[in-house]
């Protein structure tokens, strides 16, 4: 069985309240029940912090011992070098993923320190990127 973790970044935890425009109406709790049950045959794991190091942290845990990790670092993904330094230094497979287009956004979202280093990114298709995520892994 493939073990996969996806891990959040900063205000993720506010999928389904936090502009809904953008993010929609669906909470991640709710989209990951939906896919855990949809792929019964992965160890699906989630992880959301909106602290840098705490991320920082769980990569380093999971980073030798796991098949996969989807990681949205959210904002962290264009200030934190740290990060980026992380997903360099383990030996899983990361792929980066954002629910919005970034490069339609403010020019400061166009920059990723964690891309160079991912295995793939997968940006604009919702909450759906998560789910193109895990079929990369399988």
């Amino acid at each position: 069985m493939k073990k996969i973790i996806i891990i959040n970044g900063p205000n993720l935890n506010l999928l389904g309240k936090r502009e809904p425009n953008l993010y929609g109406n669906l909470s991640f709790t709710d989209f990951f029940d939906a896919v855990k049950a949809k792929y019964p045959k992965v160890a699906l794991e989630h992880f959301q912090s909106n602290i840098e190091g705490e991320l920082i942290t769980k990569l380093q845990e999971v980073g030798f011992t796991y098949d996969g990790i989807i990681l949205n670092a959210a904002a962290y993904t264009h200030t934190s070098i740290g990060i980026g330094d992380a997903v360099k230094a383990i030996e899983t497979p990361v792929v980066e993923v954002h629910i919005s287009n970034t490069f339609g956004r403010e020019a400061f979202r166009h920059e990723s320190f964690i891309s160079p280093n991912a295995k793939g990114v997968i940006l604009g298709f919702g909450l759906q990127s998560y789910e193109l995520a895990i079929q990369s892994f399988l």
